[in-house]
């Protein structure tokens, strides 16, 4: 089993991660598929007049402050235009994908945060009428149920709260929660960069190994969204997912070159 994340940001070849994705389900491998869509929500909002609004918490970690409005702007974007675009894509290469958010089934669950601490000009402030959360349970029979019967399930944020509110939840932390609860043997994390970089943005000062009791410790090379995906490859081997591997997506074969070592391997 193969954990897939595919991210959101500008420059990813999501015809490649398809059609690299359809030679392995055809090959036999098992895999789900995770996928973002910052860059096309960010695009969008701000088409619509509400745009994107970040913060950063007082430990350093940005996130989309997501009131009412952004959250029905970003299900239209994540569970509609990316989700069904991936899953068009990968029926026109012979896979049977089912396009499925984290709400639907309470696939991914987890507790509603209402605010959020942001830093402000030094200061931290406490913002309300926030929907976001982490996620903290995964109904894993619902997968197995669909991958089960042939199909390759395509899945996204939101998630669902514990009273069936839907919300905005960190696509990395939840395909790493996916990853231990179906007991993988592998997570990709696939986004613009090679891997996680020393020096960023010089792409030639790639890391290639982190051992696995070490990786928090590598935060500090993790700038802006790369926290996230850092934080979530701590999760998933702390959970006991064989490997995680950062990996690009921008051309070529990204899973399979990712699967052979290239980009940032953890174990």
């Amino acid at each position: 089993m193969i954990v897939v994340k595919v991210g959101g940001s500008a420059g990813i070849d999501y015809d490649a991660v398809c059609a690299d994705l359809a030679q392995l389900w055809q090959a036999g491998r098992k895999l789900v598929l995770v996928h973002g869509g910052s860059q096309e929500t960010n695009r969008v909002a701000e088409a619509l007049g509400h745009p994107a609004r970040f913060v950063t918490s007082p430990s350093g970690y940005t996130s989309r402050f997501t009131d009412r409005q952004t959250l029905e702007i970003f299900e239209m974007v994540y569970c509609g235009k990316m989700n069904k675009g991936i899953v068009e894509r990968l029926q026109r290469l012979g896979v049977n994908a089912v396009g499925l958010s984290g709400l639907d089934g309470r696939i991914f669950e987890g507790k509603h945060k209402d605010s959020v601490r942001s830093v402000e000009n030094g200061k931290v402030k406490v913002l309300r009428g926030d929907h976001t959360g982490t996620v903290e349970k995964v109904n894993t029979g619902l997968i197995e149920l669909l991958l089960g019967a042939g199909y390759l399930p395509v899945l996204t944020p939101p998630a669902a709260s514990y009273e069936g509110v839907a919300i905005n939840v960190d696509g990395d932390r939840a395909a790493a929660a996916l990853a231990v609860a179906l007991k993988a043997e592998a997570m990709l994390l696939l986004s613009n960069v090679p891997g996680l970089l020393r020096a960023y943005p010089d792409e030639a000062s790639l890391i290639r190994q982190i051992p696995a009791a070490e990786v928090e410790s590598y935060l500090e090379f993790a700038q802006d969204r790369m926290k996230k995906k850092v934080l979530g490859a701590a999760e998933a081997v702390a959970g006991g997912v064989g490997r995680v591997i950062f990996g690009d997506a921008r051309s070529g074969q990204p899973i399979s070159a990712a699967l052979g070592g290239a980009g940032t391997v953890v174990q």
